[in-house]
């Protein structure tokens, strides 16, 4: 029993350097229009009820949006499904909220952004989407960073999904 105890400290300690942290980063709802305070339209509204359900069993630990009335409003939905706070944070530039994505460990974690934001927190994530640009049209990309995290190594990976009402071409 003895010569385990050194065996059983070192797998103990292996195992707690050992994680995986989900970031799935979204661009929020459609806007009512074009101005920069705009709040969500109907449609907007729907896809972040669509986005609550699509989260619903991905144990979502923390949510962070913007300071924008539309990036609060397509998170409130899974923050009341799931009885977290919203976090807010500056998008600009997108290296301050992954550098404090990057510190978390084990956890589930939701980002909602804008066009010229989610790209760009991907990038600082060390993914490299396909993508160059999101259009101002377009709402219904669904990123997912995983960062898994062994004894000496780190592996970040990304899927780029869509969710909700597809938006047009």
């Amino acid at each position: 029993m003895k010569n385990l105890m050194p065996f059983l400290l070192l797998l103990a300690v292996c195992c707690s350097a050992c994680s995986t942290t989900r970031i799935y980063i979204v661009r929020h709802g459609e806007r009512l229009n074009s101005s920069d305070t705009t709040s969500l339209s109907e449609m907007g509204h729907d896809r972040a009820e669509t986005l609550a359900l699509v989260l619903a069993d991905k144990d979502i630990d923390s949510i962070f949006v913007s300071d924008y009335a539309r990036t609060r409003q397509t998170a409130q939905p899974t923050a009341d499904r799931l009885n977290l706070p919203l976090t807010t944070y500056n998008p600009r530039p997108a290296e301050l909220i992954a550098s404090r994505l990057k510190n978390i460990k084990n956890k589930n974690v939701l980002v909602v952004g804008h066009s010229d934001t989610i790209l760009e927190v991907a990038k600082r994530l060390e993914t490299t989407p396909t993508r160059s640009k999101i259009e101002g049209t377009d709402f219904d990309n669904f990123l997912v960073v995983r960062i898994k995290r062994t004894f000496g190594h780190k592996k970040t990976t990304l899927q780029e999904l869509t969710y909700g009402r597809q938006t047009p071409p």
